[in-house]
């Protein structure tokens, strides 16, 4: 049995998804200890309890410890099972989050799957779901995942009751190359990423939120020779609140409203978080790069980001625990290339 520690590097509920989503496809039973030592509460929230208890159900496995504020679980994979599945992970827990444990192993089932997720879909500490469905899934499309993705209602912090349908097509994985564009061919692929898209979105607010999210992420854009297309939604649903997504390419950026913090400023920051991304040379952004790393040690290939996040190096070390690829990290031109090597 494979054995982890859970408080090392970032020390967060990423290296449990990350943890047992490989075992679910290596068919390497895991067992993972100091889950989030170093985390105010300790142990299992109640989103990764219900991820682990959904994949479980999914590839048949064994488990014990799985419950939240646990330390330490085991889980023993089986056959991966393709079909219908419905989860429901509680108040707003991130929907985004558990499609990105169960994903890897979905990939590998015995036949397509459909997945109907409720919990949150704009929350806080994760992907958006208009990263997850428009940078994300594009960027694992790649090394040749056939996902799609369809957004039945989004769900705030804190009731949640966003509802997704994830629907999946196994697949043998690729290599992919996802490098910075040559020479002859960046001045192309600069004019398309000059075009940023975008959704800006509140629910039960005053009408003119989402618009105020969206002209100043707009405007912030404009000043850095950036063109928008940024679509609104004016909702009403079981949950309040509001957020915007932005992105080009492989590099994306959100923000989320806040009691007390006006639209503009949500709108302003995201723009901002992409400008840097956009400026950068780099193919994927930094929290692409990280989720990203079980494809490249599961699959091969290579991408260049801007800067290496502790999270991307928590999930290089978890994967070298299942997998022979050889991940390397190396600086280029202020640029950092992450290669994966399959070994023989």
């Amino acid at each position: 049995m494979i054995e982890i520690d859970g408080s090392c590097g970032e020390g967060g509920g990423q290296i449990v998804r990350t943890a047992v989503a490989l075992s679910a496809v290596t068919g390497k039973p895991v067992h993972i200890s100091k889950i989030r030592q170093g985390r105010p509460k300790p142990g299992l929230a109640a989103q990764h309890a219900r991820a682990i208890t959904a994949l479980a159900a999914i590839c048949n496995a064994g488990t014990s410890g799985v419950a939240p504020g646990s330390s330490e679980i085991a889980f023993s994979p089986g056959e991966i099972r393709g079909g219908s599945h419905r989860v429901e992970i509680g108040t707003a827990g991130s929907v985004t989050l558990l499609m990105q444990c169960l994903l890897p192993a979905l990939l590998r089932a015995d036949g397509p799957s459909s997945l109907r997720i409720q919990g949150g879909t704009d929350v806080q500490w994760s992907p958006t779901v208009d990263y997850f469905k428009n940078v994300f899934l594009p960027a694992i499309s790649s090394f040749g995942a056939k996902v799609s993705l369809e957004v039945l209602q989004r769900g705030y912090y804190p009731r949640g009751q966003g509802e997704v349908l994830l629907q999946v097509e196994p697949a043998k994985l690729k290599a992919s190359h996802l490098e910075s564009p040559a020479c002859d061919t960046g001045q192309i692929i600069q004019n398309l990423q000059n075009v940023v898209q975008g959704v800006s979105h509140s629910s039960n607010l005053p009408e003119h939120v989402a618009a105020r999210q969206a002209d100043s992420a707009t405007q912030t854009l404009q000043q850095a020779d950036y063109a928008a297309q940024i679509t609104e939604q004016v909702l009403r649903l079981p949950s309040m609140g509001s957020g915007i997504t932005l992105w080009s390419g492989y590099k994306g950026a959100s923000g989320l409203g806040e009691r007390g913090l006006p639209a503009e400023k949500v709108g302003r920051r995201a723009a901002e978080e992409l400008i840097i991304e956009l400026k950068s040379p780099a193919r994927v952004d930094v929290h692409l790069a990280d989720q990203l790393i079980p494809y490249l040690a599961l699959a091969g290939g290579s991408y260049t980001v801007r800067e290496i996040s502790l999270h991307a190096r928590t999930n290089i070390w978890t994967a070298g625990h299942f997998l022979d690829a050889k991940i390397e990290i190396k600086e280029e031109k202020g640029i950092f290339r992450i290669e994966s090597v399959l070994q023989d």
